[in-house]
């Protein structure tokens, strides 16, 4: 499920949402379009910067503005780059204009993972299984 929130709702606001939902990010959109994204650092850094009146600040006031977005037939390499590169720890995916999903660092770290470990039950398969040499070769020759 996607959470989106507007940009001129309160930060209050925001983290109850994020709270309720158990989510890191907010995609912010205005007038149909993508604005922004609000993360947990976008609000600890409203919290540092408002004070006692931090839940009054807007969201449009500490959201990341145009964030860095990832289309959905990104390779999950560009992609772990694109994170790393931008420090983005949540990057929306988007088809043209419209929002597919939001992808978090540990989404992608969880991914290189699984295929790391599928490779590695792939290559102790493949030893397994390593032809008997014939009389006289050298084996893996």
């Amino acid at each position: 499920m996607l959470f989106t929130i507007g940009p001129g709702r309160s930060v209050a606001e925001a983290v109850e949402i994020m709270n309720e939902q158990d989510v890191g990010s907010l995609v912010v959109f205005s007038g149909g379009r993508m604005t922004g994204m609000l993360t947990f650092r976008e609000v600890l850094q409203a919290v540092q910067r408002g004070g006692a009146d931090w839940q009054a600040l807007s969201v449009e006031d500490v959201m990341v503005r145009d964030p860095f977005a990832a289309s959905p037939n990104m390779e999950m390499d560009e992609l772990r780059r694109l994170m790393v590169e931008h420090h983005q720890r949540y990057l929306p995916v988007m088809d043209e204009h419209i929002l597919l999903g939001v992808v978090s660092f540990h989404d992608v770290a969880k991914a290189v993972l699984e295929e790391q470990s599928f490779e590695n039950r792939m290559l102790k398969n493949y030893i397994r299984n390593w032809p008997e040499a014939e009389e006289g070769e050298q084996p893996g020759k």
